[in-house]
């Protein structure tokens, strides 16, 4: 498990699942609906767009907190990345 300022990330090995697997879980404390589902929307996105980055057989789940509704896209990524590499995910 990696913690970091908006993000948790936890992950675990999974023999032969293929493709990673990514799960992102918002509680009400991040904030409304509307916050909620925009966290979602750019975690989707800033996964989807480094996915080939990611290593095979892992599933990993990501925990907003409650800052992440007020970081901008490139902080998410940042600290996605982050925590990615110290998780030693990343190729």
């Amino acid at each position: 498990m990696q913690r970091g300022k908006l993000l948790i990330l936890s992950m675990a090995g999974v023999e032969n699942s293929g493709l990673s697997r990514v799960g992102f879980i918002t509680s009400r404390r991040v904030g409304s609906a509307v916050a909620r589902n925009r966290v979602r929307r750019r975690l989707r996105e800033i996964v989807r767009r480094h996915q080939h980055d990611l290593r095979q057989d892992f599933w990993i789940v990501l925990v907003a907190k409650r800052d992440a509704a007020k970081a901008s896209y490139r902080d998410l990524e940042d600290e996605w990345l982050r925590l990615a590499r110290r998780a030693s995910i990343l190729l």
